[in-house]
């Protein structure tokens, strides 16, 4: 992205601003931007909706946030509450608050600690969860891994290495009780599988692994298969 050297935008109260180009857009109190925003850096602290698209080299929602368009950016940080109608292009997008995008994400990196809701498809060279997500659509990216932690839900997942485990200290232990903690799928295909905490229709892979607490309707395997005692597999062939 390549930016000319431009003035910055500040709301510190209420208020509201035309969107344009610059360098900086700070959002501390409740403002409004009605149009495209292209900035280096855009930041929301308290309450901020943007009518429009933006694209920025970073962007953080600290705050409470909302762009009514695509976000396009090199970093995206999420600590506070963000949603996004359109699609978000980030190199890096870290999310340990709460996000809800509307389109598709397509990014290098997906590190996610909150809670995360996508309506369509996500892509990424690695995606690491620690949190719940919800994707409408295929999770696809070279390295998953994900550590149960609420229920996570995508309509297919993809990639080369998939990894589910269970998250292990005293206070899980004591959610689990009470709570679910469950990766749901309709198709789950990669090379080397390693499965915890999951339910999915089939399953299939190269080396495929079917650990506790998973319910797999079929699995479809090339090389080796193994499961353990307490995994349900209704049928396994090797392909």
């Amino acid at each position: 992205m390549d930016f000319e050297k431009k003035g910055d935008l500040l709301i510190n109260g209420f208020g509201s601003s035309n969107g344009g180009h610059f360098e900086k857009v700070l959002i501390n109190g409740k403002g409004t931007v009605n149009g495209d925003l292209q900035c280096r850096q855009f930041e929301i602290n308290g309450a901020g909706t943007v009518n429009g698209r933006v694209e920025s080299h970073s962007l953080e929602i600290k705050g409470h946030g909302k762009i009514a368009g695509d976000a396009v950016s090199e970093k995206m940080t999420i600590e506070g509450s963000g949603s996004v109608s359109g699609n978000v292009t980030p190199q890096s997008l870290r999310v340990s608050g709460t996000l809800s995008i509307g389109g598709n994400v397509n990014a290098d990196e997906v590190k996610l600690q909150g809670k995360i809701s996508v309506g369509g498809d996500c892509e990424a060279e690695n995606f690491a969860a620690e949190g719940k997500f919800s994707i409408g659509g295929l999770l696809s990216a070279e390295h998953i891994h994900i550590q149960t932690f609420g229920d996570c839900k995508a309509k297919e997942i993809g990639g080369q290495t998939i990894t589910v485990k269970e998250q292990k200290n005293v206070v899980m232990s004591l959610l689990k009780k009470v709570l679910s903690f469950t990766l749901q799928a309709d198709v789950i295909e990669g090379d080397e599988i390693t499965l915890e905490n999951t339910k999915a229709k089939i399953v299939r892979g190269k080396n495929v692994t079917i650990g506790k607490n998973c319910e797999i309707g079929l699995v479809e395997y090339k090389d080796k298969f193994y499961v353990e005692n307490n995994a349900i597999v209704t049928k396994h062939v090797q392909i």
